[in-house]
């Protein structure tokens, strides 16, 4: 049936736990916090195993970029994109919203490495608040529990194909 789940074993934290983090220095009132909770979720999750490596990129614009060169390393199992666009009285936020969103899944489509997406896009100051450890949770920790799970479906899709 088609909409039943495949079953593919998960792997244990150890076997996906080197992971990059590119994070903005743009609203870095932010987007220390939306790190400081991807830091903590790999710790949580890896268990001690593996590593994280901060990449600090001037703002998000930079982020796709630098993103597909860590990916393209070899180095990596993952990588998390963490920023913060807030929404200015012209377009520009969404402009590099929209280039930022599309550079990042083009970046993971194209090396077959997990990114997770963590740019915040919001509409004021107490928004992005919210998102990076507020009301709303931490985005930060999210992209790296998806990065990490996203990961781990990959690695065991490319093991099962070499059967």
């Amino acid at each position: 049936m088609a909409n039943e789940p495949t079953n593919l074993p998960a792997l244990p934290p150890r076997e996906v736990a080197r992971v990059a983090v590119v994070v903005s220095r743009y609203n870095d009132w932010i987007t220390d916090r939306l790190l400081d909770g991807a830091v903590q979720e790999h710790a949580r999750r890896a268990h001690g195993a593996g590593s994280v490596e901060v990449l600090r990129v001037p703002g998000s614009f930079e982020l796709p970029a630098v993103a597909r060169a860590a990916a393209s390393s070899g180095r990596y199992d993952a990588v998390v994109a963490l920023g913060c666009l807030i929404r200015g009285e012209t377009v520009h936020d969404r402009v590099i919203a929209d280039a930022v969103a599309h550079g990042i899944m083009s970046a993971s489509c194209d090396t077959g490495v997990a990114i997770g997406f963590g740019v915040l896009t919001v509409e004021n100051a107490e928004q992005a608040e919210q998102r990076a450890g507020g009301e709303m949770g931490n985005k930060g920790a999210e992209a790296m529990a998806a990065a990490l799970d996203a990961a781990g479906v990959l690695a065991a899709l490319k093991k099962a194909g070499h059967r």
